[in-house]
């Protein structure tokens, strides 16, 4: 087993429902973090807590009723930071191919027992998919780190 690698699946339900129909983006959000979540606990073996979601990409709905697969995989890691890759994808069941609906990047951190952050191993890419995966999260890392520069004196109000 990959340990890297997490994939859920399961099919949409009533109480997902939006006021459009849909399945309401807060519910798929949960759906993100869990998944991504396990992966992390399951690279680190470590209880581990969200630190940062970022450029979560709605690019179509999931209907009600829907065969829902998310799929997180781990595309870098820092000292103590599990940055995962999360894809969520839907199909009806009178189709068998899934359609992405979603994706984001969401990074947590490896804590000890008193909350403090604590050492990962290191993920080391092997396919050119994975190595530009890691060059994607680096990038990331970077525009995070401007965009927190941008955002500092905001916070000091």
């Amino acid at each position: 087993m990959d340990q890297n690698k997490i994939s859920f699946q399961f099919i949409s339900e009533p109480t997902d429902v939006n006021f459009g129909g849909k399945v309401h983006g807060g519910v798929v959000m949960k759906w993100i973090d869990q998944a991504a979540f396990t992966c992390a606990r399951t690279w680190s073996g470590t209880y581990c807590v969200t630190v940062y979601v970022g450029g979560i990409r709605f690019l179509k709905p999931v209907s009600i009723g829907d065969v829902v697969k998310v799929d997180a995989t781990v595309i870098y890691t820092g000292n103590s930071s599990i940055h995962i890759a999360v894809d969520v994808y839907s199909r009806d069941f009178e189709h068998e191919e899934f359609q992405k609906t979603t994706h984001c990047v969401i990074v947590f951190v490896s804590v000890d027992e008193n909350g403090k952050p604590q050492t990962v191993k290191p993920w080391v890419p092997q396919t050119e998919r994975e190595k530009k995966l890691g060059e994607y999260a680096k990038k990331l890392k970077s525009l995070r780190q401007q965009i927190s520069e941008e955002m500092q004196p905001f916070f000091e109000e």
